[in-house]
């Protein structure tokens, strides 16, 4: 099974259980580091989500993984909050971010570059207008590859 077809099958699977249990599934990955395959599952919760969250939502998703059988080979499972560097996926995401600092990186270049950093200034009608370095690039949302909060730091 492909990877895409794995996620698929994943993001079907676990839906319910993070709906039931009031969570947001930010991002999933399914990767090979070091020889072994991952499946990393980014979720969130409206007041933020803490350690022994992520450890029941894993023993919930691991029971429910090892029953469905939806991976055909061993894997090492790791449920986790999306971090500082928070991804963003889906439009809401994007809208949630607007005025905030992102790093985009697309499928193909736009204005003759593949990655951005900058200010997400707006996000209308599946476009991000992005300033970076007092230029502002218009990206279509289908041509967005990976994209993520950049964390600020206070002084």
């Amino acid at each position: 099974m492909s990877t895409e077809k794995v996620l698929e099958a994943v993001e079907e699977l676990i839906d319910p259980v993070l709906q039931e249990q009031g969570c947001e599934l930010v991002d999933l990955e399914y990767l090979q580091e070091g020889g072994r395959w991952i499946l990393r599952i980014f979720v969130d919760l409206p007041g933020g989500i803490t350690l022994e969250d992520c450890a029941r939502l894993s023993r919930e998703i691991g029971d429910l993984l090892d029953i469905r059988d939806v991976i055909e080979h061993e894997y090492v499972l790791e449920v986790s909050s999306p971090g500082l560097d928070r991804p963003l996926r889906k439009a809401e995401h994007f809208e949630g971010a607007v005025g905030k600092r992102v790093r985009i990186a697309t499928r193909s270049p736009v204005e003759g570059r593949k990655n951005f950093q900058g200010v997400l200034e707006t996000f209308t009608g599946d476009i991000l207008q992005v300033a970076v370095d007092k230029h502002a690039f218009q990206i279509p949302l289908h041509m967005v590859r990976k994209a993520n909060l950049i964390y600020e730091f206070d002084d």
